[in-house]
Protein backbone atom coordinates (compact mmCIF):
# COMPACT_ATOMS: atom_id res chain seq x y z
CA UNK A 1 0.00 0.00 0.00
CA UNK A 2 1.08 3.74 -0.77
CA UNK A 3 0.05 6.60 0.86
CA UNK A 4 -0.31 9.37 -2.54
CA UNK A 5 0.72 12.52 -0.37
CA UNK A 6 -1.87 16.00 -0.98
CA UNK A 7 -1.71 19.06 0.56
CA UNK A 8 -4.11 17.64 3.28
CA UNK A 9 -1.20 15.27 4.29
CA UNK A 10 1.70 17.83 5.78
CA UNK A 11 5.20 17.18 6.50
CA UNK A 12 7.06 18.20 9.40
CA UNK A 13 9.90 20.44 9.43
CA UNK A 14 12.09 17.68 10.52
CA UNK A 15 11.08 15.33 7.92
CA UNK A 16 14.14 15.46 5.28
CA UNK A 17 16.35 14.62 8.54
CA UNK A 18 14.17 11.71 9.20
CA UNK A 19 14.49 10.08 5.61
CA UNK A 20 18.34 10.85 5.32
CA UNK A 21 18.35 9.32 8.87
CA UNK A 22 16.36 5.85 7.77
CA UNK A 23 12.76 6.57 8.40
CA UNK A 24 10.87 3.49 7.28
CA UNK A 25 7.49 4.02 8.49
CA UNK A 26 5.18 6.83 9.10
CA UNK A 27 1.53 7.30 10.12
CA UNK A 28 -0.67 10.30 9.83
CA UNK A 29 -1.61 12.38 13.01
CA UNK A 30 -3.16 15.75 13.20
CA UNK A 31 -2.95 15.96 9.67
CA UNK A 32 0.87 15.58 9.48
CA UNK A 33 3.70 12.66 8.75
CA UNK A 34 4.45 11.30 11.69
CA UNK A 35 7.61 8.18 12.18
CA UNK A 36 6.66 5.42 13.49
CA UNK A 37 9.75 3.16 13.10
CA UNK A 38 13.16 3.93 12.02
CA UNK A 39 13.59 -0.23 11.26
CA UNK A 40 14.92 -1.43 14.31
CA UNK A 41 12.12 -1.32 17.27
CA UNK A 42 14.22 -3.05 19.93
CA UNK A 43 17.27 -1.10 19.23
CA UNK A 44 15.02 2.43 19.23
CA UNK A 45 13.57 1.11 22.86
CA UNK A 46 16.95 0.38 23.77
CA UNK A 47 18.01 4.38 23.19
CA UNK A 48 15.17 5.45 25.07
CA UNK A 49 15.30 3.34 28.03
CA UNK A 50 19.49 3.65 28.46
CA UNK A 51 20.72 6.17 25.99
CA UNK A 52 19.07 9.34 24.48
CA UNK A 53 16.24 9.02 21.94
CA UNK A 54 15.42 12.41 19.50
CA UNK A 55 11.72 12.25 17.86
CA UNK A 56 10.21 14.21 15.52
CA UNK A 57 7.06 15.13 17.39
CA UNK A 58 5.96 18.21 14.85
CA UNK A 59 2.49 16.48 15.14
CA UNK A 60 2.30 17.75 17.94
CA UNK A 61 0.40 21.12 17.15
CA UNK A 62 0.02 24.10 19.40
CA UNK A 63 -3.39 26.30 19.81
CA UNK A 64 -2.23 29.56 20.69
CA UNK A 65 -4.08 31.94 22.53
CA UNK A 66 -3.34 35.39 22.81
CA UNK A 67 -5.14 39.13 23.72
CA UNK A 68 -6.73 40.86 26.81
CA UNK A 69 -9.02 37.94 27.41
CA UNK A 70 -6.33 35.06 27.00
CA UNK A 71 -6.75 34.31 30.50
CA UNK A 72 -10.61 34.15 31.20
CA UNK A 73 -10.75 31.82 27.58
CA UNK A 74 -7.88 29.39 28.43
CA UNK A 75 -9.91 28.96 31.89
CA UNK A 76 -13.30 28.74 30.18
CA UNK A 77 -11.88 25.30 27.84
CA UNK A 78 -9.97 24.08 31.00
CA UNK A 79 -11.20 21.59 33.82
CA UNK A 80 -8.41 22.27 36.24
CA UNK A 81 -8.51 25.83 38.56
CA UNK A 82 -5.79 27.71 36.43
CA UNK A 83 -5.61 30.62 38.92
CA UNK A 84 -1.87 30.06 39.99
CA UNK A 85 -0.88 29.19 36.85
CA UNK A 86 2.71 31.08 36.79
CA UNK A 87 4.51 32.34 32.95
CA UNK A 88 6.92 29.90 32.16
CA UNK A 89 4.76 27.00 34.10
CA UNK A 90 2.90 24.38 32.16
CA UNK A 91 0.03 22.19 33.32
CA UNK A 92 -1.77 18.82 31.94
CA UNK A 93 -5.43 20.07 31.63
CA UNK A 94 -8.13 18.10 30.06
CA UNK A 95 -10.93 20.22 27.34
CA UNK A 96 -14.19 18.71 27.68
CA UNK A 97 -16.87 19.80 25.86
CA UNK A 98 -21.16 20.52 27.71
CA UNK A 99 -21.53 16.83 28.73
CA UNK A 100 -17.85 16.33 29.84
CA UNK A 101 -16.67 13.95 27.49
CA UNK A 102 -12.97 14.38 26.64
CA UNK A 103 -11.88 16.21 23.98
CA UNK A 104 -8.39 16.57 24.15
CA UNK A 105 -5.58 16.18 26.92
CA UNK A 106 -3.18 18.42 25.81
CA UNK A 107 -0.25 20.04 28.13
CA UNK A 108 -1.00 24.12 28.27
CA UNK A 109 1.92 26.01 28.55
CA UNK A 110 1.63 29.88 29.99
CA UNK A 111 4.43 31.83 27.82
CA UNK A 112 5.51 35.56 28.57
CA UNK A 113 2.11 37.18 26.25
CA UNK A 114 0.43 34.05 24.96
CA UNK A 115 -0.71 30.35 25.98
CA UNK A 116 -0.31 27.38 23.93
CA UNK A 117 -2.39 24.48 24.38
CA UNK A 118 0.09 21.56 22.97
CA UNK A 119 -2.45 18.76 21.42
CA UNK A 120 -3.56 15.19 21.02
CA UNK A 121 -5.07 14.23 17.54
CA UNK A 122 -8.11 16.44 17.13
CA UNK A 123 -9.22 19.42 16.09
CA UNK A 124 -9.41 21.69 18.66
CA UNK A 125 -7.89 24.44 16.64
CA UNK A 126 -11.69 24.72 15.31
CA UNK A 127 -13.21 23.90 18.75
CA UNK A 128 -11.27 26.74 20.57
CA UNK A 129 -12.07 29.25 17.46
CA UNK A 130 -15.88 28.52 17.75
CA UNK A 131 -15.90 29.12 21.61
CA UNK A 132 -13.72 32.14 21.71
CA UNK A 133 -16.59 33.44 18.93
CA UNK A 134 -19.31 32.52 20.67
CA UNK A 135 -18.56 34.05 24.24
CA UNK A 136 -17.30 36.95 22.42
CA UNK A 137 -13.76 36.77 23.83
CA UNK A 138 -11.19 39.68 22.81
CA UNK A 139 -8.65 36.77 22.02
CA UNK A 140 -6.17 35.53 19.16
CA UNK A 141 -6.88 32.01 18.11
CA UNK A 142 -4.20 30.67 15.57
CA UNK A 143 -1.73 27.66 15.09
CA UNK A 144 1.49 29.11 15.36
CA UNK A 145 4.50 28.24 13.21
CA UNK A 146 5.96 25.73 16.07
CA UNK A 147 6.97 21.91 15.78
CA UNK A 148 8.62 20.24 18.54
CA UNK A 149 11.05 17.78 18.84
CA UNK A 150 11.42 15.64 22.04
CA UNK A 151 14.90 14.46 23.23
CA UNK A 152 14.43 11.21 25.71
CA UNK A 153 15.80 8.92 27.99
CA UNK A 154 17.88 8.87 30.87
CA UNK A 155 20.83 10.52 29.46
CA UNK A 156 18.53 13.57 27.36
CA UNK A 157 19.72 15.87 30.65
CA UNK A 158 23.28 16.03 30.49
CA UNK A 159 22.76 16.84 26.41
CA UNK A 160 20.32 19.28 26.59
CA UNK A 161 22.74 21.10 29.53
CA UNK A 162 25.29 20.62 27.10
CA UNK A 163 23.23 22.19 24.51
CA UNK A 164 21.77 25.14 26.56
CA UNK A 165 23.62 25.33 29.77
CA UNK A 166 23.95 23.63 33.38
CA UNK A 167 20.86 26.25 34.52
CA UNK A 168 18.35 23.55 32.35
CA UNK A 169 18.82 21.22 35.51
CA UNK A 170 16.77 23.75 37.48
CA UNK A 171 13.50 23.45 34.91
CA UNK A 172 10.41 21.57 36.85
CA UNK A 173 8.34 19.27 35.00
CA UNK A 174 6.61 20.91 32.24
CA UNK A 175 8.21 24.37 33.28
CA UNK A 176 9.51 26.00 30.36
CA UNK A 177 11.34 29.07 29.05
CA UNK A 178 11.89 30.84 25.65
CA UNK A 179 15.46 30.86 24.10
CA UNK A 180 17.59 29.58 21.13
CA UNK A 181 20.27 27.47 20.29
CA UNK A 182 23.13 29.07 17.91
CA UNK A 183 20.31 31.50 16.89
CA UNK A 184 17.27 29.31 16.36
CA UNK A 185 14.21 30.25 18.42
CA UNK A 186 12.68 28.01 20.58
CA UNK A 187 10.80 27.42 24.07
CA UNK A 188 12.39 24.49 25.90
CA UNK A 189 10.34 22.20 27.94
CA UNK A 190 10.91 19.76 30.57
CA UNK A 191 7.85 17.54 29.19
CA UNK A 192 7.91 14.27 26.75
CA UNK A 193 5.52 11.35 25.98
CA UNK A 194 7.58 9.37 28.32
CA UNK A 195 8.69 8.62 31.91
CA UNK A 196 13.01 8.21 30.79
CA UNK A 197 12.71 11.87 31.26
CA UNK A 198 14.46 14.58 28.95
CA UNK A 199 12.98 17.67 27.33
CA UNK A 200 10.87 18.97 24.36
CA UNK A 201 12.63 22.09 22.09
CA UNK A 202 9.60 23.67 20.48
CA UNK A 203 11.10 25.23 16.95
CA UNK A 204 9.69 28.41 15.91
CA UNK A 205 10.73 28.79 12.88
CA UNK A 206 9.99 25.60 10.82
CA UNK A 207 12.45 27.00 7.50
CA UNK A 208 15.08 25.68 10.23
CA UNK A 209 14.32 22.27 11.55
CA UNK A 210 16.67 20.44 9.69
CA UNK A 211 19.41 22.24 10.89
CA UNK A 212 17.90 22.21 14.38
CA UNK A 213 17.95 17.49 14.17
CA UNK A 214 22.03 17.88 12.76
CA UNK A 215 22.85 20.26 15.53
CA UNK A 216 21.29 17.76 18.05
CA UNK A 217 22.26 14.39 16.71
CA UNK A 218 25.96 15.97 16.32
CA UNK A 219 26.74 17.30 19.92
CA UNK A 220 24.51 13.89 21.31
CA UNK A 221 27.13 11.29 19.52
CA UNK A 222 28.79 10.79 22.87
CA UNK A 223 25.34 9.58 24.89
CA UNK A 224 24.22 7.25 22.56
CA UNK A 225 21.80 9.36 20.44
CA UNK A 226 19.21 8.07 17.87
CA UNK A 227 16.23 8.91 15.88
CA UNK A 228 13.16 6.69 17.19
CA UNK A 229 9.52 7.55 17.62
CA UNK A 230 7.54 7.61 20.64
CA UNK A 231 7.07 4.09 22.28
CA UNK A 232 4.10 2.29 22.78
CA UNK A 233 5.56 -0.40 25.03
CA UNK A 234 7.19 2.29 27.02
CA UNK A 235 4.14 4.03 27.50
CA UNK A 236 2.14 1.86 28.16
CA UNK A 237 4.21 0.52 30.64
CA UNK A 238 4.32 3.64 32.02
CA UNK A 239 0.86 4.30 32.32
CA UNK A 240 0.60 7.13 29.84
CA UNK A 241 -2.78 8.11 28.39
CA UNK A 242 -3.07 7.85 24.39
CA UNK A 243 -6.02 10.25 23.76
CA UNK A 244 -8.09 8.03 21.04
CA UNK A 245 -5.86 5.21 21.36
CA UNK A 246 -7.43 4.89 25.37
CA UNK A 247 -10.79 6.57 25.07
CA UNK A 248 -13.77 6.55 23.23
CA UNK A 249 -15.84 9.77 22.32
CA UNK A 250 -17.87 9.56 24.66
CA UNK A 251 -15.04 8.82 27.73
CA UNK A 252 -14.61 11.42 30.09
CA UNK A 253 -11.47 12.61 32.40
CA UNK A 254 -12.51 9.92 35.50
CA UNK A 255 -12.53 7.09 32.82
CA UNK A 256 -9.30 8.05 31.61
CA UNK A 257 -7.67 8.23 35.16
CA UNK A 258 -7.62 12.09 34.42
CA UNK A 259 -9.93 12.94 37.47
CA UNK A 260 -7.11 14.30 39.62
CA UNK A 261 -6.61 16.63 37.10
CA UNK A 262 -10.26 17.65 37.02
CA UNK A 263 -11.12 20.37 39.94
CA UNK A 264 -14.83 20.40 40.45
CA UNK A 265 -14.80 22.42 43.85
CA UNK A 266 -13.19 25.60 43.16
CA UNK A 267 -15.41 28.53 42.15
CA UNK A 268 -13.59 28.88 38.80
CA UNK A 269 -15.81 27.72 36.06
CA UNK A 270 -15.27 26.11 32.76
CA UNK A 271 -17.52 23.86 29.76
CA UNK A 272 -18.63 20.87 31.41
CA UNK A 273 -18.15 21.45 34.96
CA UNK A 274 -21.77 20.51 36.00
CA UNK A 275 -20.92 17.06 34.14
CA UNK A 276 -18.30 16.32 35.49
CA UNK A 277 -19.41 17.69 39.38
CA UNK A 278 -21.85 14.64 38.54
CA UNK A 279 -19.56 12.15 37.25
CA UNK A 280 -17.28 13.09 40.26
CA UNK A 281 -19.97 12.38 42.96
CA UNK A 282 -21.67 9.03 41.66
CA UNK A 283 -18.06 7.70 40.20
CA UNK A 284 -17.60 6.66 36.62
CA UNK A 285 -19.34 3.70 35.15
CA UNK A 286 -16.23 2.63 33.82
CA UNK A 287 -12.33 2.75 34.44
CA UNK A 288 -9.21 2.80 32.37
CA UNK A 289 -6.66 0.37 34.40
CA UNK A 290 -3.63 -1.48 33.50
CA UNK A 291 -2.81 -5.09 33.95
CA UNK A 292 0.58 -6.67 35.64
CA UNK A 293 1.24 -10.08 33.99
CA UNK A 294 3.68 -12.19 36.19
CA UNK A 295 6.08 -14.88 34.29
CA UNK A 296 8.38 -14.87 31.67
CA UNK A 297 7.74 -12.98 27.87
CA UNK A 298 6.39 -15.51 25.58
CA UNK A 299 8.16 -17.31 22.95
CA UNK A 300 8.35 -15.81 19.43
CA UNK A 301 6.35 -17.81 16.93
CA UNK A 302 9.25 -18.30 14.16
CA UNK A 303 7.92 -17.99 10.90
CA UNK A 304 8.83 -20.86 8.36
CA UNK A 305 8.32 -21.41 5.00
CA UNK A 306 6.79 -24.74 3.59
Amino acid sequence: MTLMMSPRIRRSPFYEATVRDGVTHFTVYNKMLMPTSFGNLEAELHRLMHGVAMWDVAVERQVEVSGPDADRLVQHLSARDLSTMQVGQGKYVAMCDHQGRLLNDPVLLKLSDRYWFSLADSDMLLWVRAVAGEGNFDVVVCEPDVSPLAIQGPKAEDLVAKLFGEHIRKIKYFGCIETDLQGIPLVLCRSGWSKQGGFELFLRDGTQGDALWEIVKSQGQEYEIGPGAPNHIERVESGLLSWGGDTTPDSNPYEANMGKYVDVNTPVNYIGKAALQRVAAQGPDRLLVGLILDGTAPSAWPLVER
